[in-house]
């Protein structure tokens, strides 16, 4: 078989600590192998194809998708996310295709309104078993995309399933599921793609912060990651203008901070002589990470961000509105769920209200809601 030859690519590629195909815990229905598709390849097309993923183009990140053209939404992120990924993970010799298909599966389960959704999702769920966007993502990929005759969901690969439930960064604490293992450590691709998850919202909320005017870069003098970069691109360009100047700040400060993981997590792999998956499995710590100087240079730029770009008064206020859509748009449906269409309705006597409800909202777009509030509520709205 033609996948052979891949299986034997992989093996003169890999580093020891890498995850090979041939070696996955497979999925929860077994299916044959793909004649010229590895697993986490086909993992990665059936995330790509899936209506998940291309909802994911009308998410919030930040700013609200009818702000403008210019701003990320969880799509862009999540395309931005999975090439800074490969990137790492090229270099330190790591299974790219897993890698790629974590990254690309990793915010699947996030709300409308970024943060702000979820917050309110999650206190509407208090009493009903919670929400968790990792949760929800691994629900959406193994029960509410429907593709498939033979079972529910997309049927990953369990690599990738533990990467979506065990994604962690500053925003997210990841949940213990029994069956993936939570008392073991992610792959090394699970951890380059929550690292790179940072590295991309850190510097395109940085960027899409300074285009809408919410950043003054004047302010920005005070961040040494920043200044410093500037410095150098001032040496270097004597006449650029400010957009390309922008461009060249961000894309130094991501180079930077790449470089700096791949460096430090050399070190480690070393240090700790990590020479297999089991190794990285059993180490507690995260083995791919910033260095010590890095972590307290972005640390500065983080509280930064946040006080001026997440707590800027517009961004509050669409937040607050965003979190007063997802709670009277819930509270509607619940007290009459025949509103809710066949698809989600008939789930109701097997899920319950709460739960259906909370799966249909989570799914929406930031468009969606909108106009779903306004048929709702506006009385000469078109239902």
């Amino acid at each position: 078989m033609a996948s052979e030859n891949f299986y034997k690519i992989e093996e003169r590629n890999l580093a020891p600590y890498a995850f090979r195909s041939r070696d996955t815990n497979g999925r929860k229905y077994p299916e044959g192998e793909h004649p010229y598709r590895l697993c986490y390849q086909r993992d990665r097309d059936r995330i790509i194809h899936s209506t998940a993923f291309r909802r994911l183009e009308y998410k919030t990140q930040v700013f609200v998708n009818h702000e403008g053209d210019y701003y990320r939404t969880r799509l862009t992120h999540t395309l931005e996310v999975a090439q800074i990924a490969r990137s790492i993970a090229r270099v330190l010799h790591l299974n790219e295709d897993l890698t790629e298909t974590i990254a690309l599966a990793h915010d699947l389960g996030h709300t409308p309104f970024g943060h702000s959704g979820e917050d309110a999702l999650k206190s509407l769920m208090k009493n009903h078993g919670g929400f968790d966007h990792n949760i929800h993502g691994l629900r959406v990929v193994d029960l509410l995309e429907e593709r498939y005759p033979d079972f529910k969901g997309l049927n990953l690969s369990w690599e990738v399933r533990e990467g979506i439930v065990k994604h962690s960064t500053a925003y997210d604490n990841p949940p213990k599921i029994k069956e993936l293992k939570p008392e073991f450590s992610p792959s090394l691709e699970a951890q380059v793609t929550d690292i790179a998850d940072e590295i991309a919202y850190d510097n395109h909320d940085l960027d899409d912060g300074i285009t809408s005017g919410f950043i003054v870069e004047k302010d920005l003098e005070k961040v040494d990651l920043w200044k410093n970069i500037c410095k150098k691109i001032d040496k270097q360009y004597t006449n650029i203008n400010e957009e390309v100047r922008k461009f060249q700040a961000i894309k130094y400060l991501i180079n930077l901070q790449v470089t700096d993981i791949i460096t430090e997590s050399m070190k480690r792999l070393e240090k700790y002589n990590i020479a297999s998956v089991d190794d990285v499995r059993r180490k507690k710590e995260r083995l791919i990470t910033f260095s010590a100087g890095m972590q307290e240079e972005r640390m500065q730029l983080r509280e930064f961000l946040k006080k001026n770009l997440y707590a800027h008064y517009k961004v509050v206020r669409m937040s607050n509105k965003a979190h007063r859509f997802i709670k009277e748009l819930f509270n509607v449906y619940l007290d009459n769920p025949d509103q809710l269409p066949p698809t989600s309705y008939h789930r109701i006597k097997q899920y319950g209200s709460h739960r259906v409800i909370c799966d249909y909202i989570a799914g929406m777009t930031d468009r969606y809601a909108q106009d779903e509030y306004k048929k709702l509520f506006q009385p000469y709205e078109r239902v």
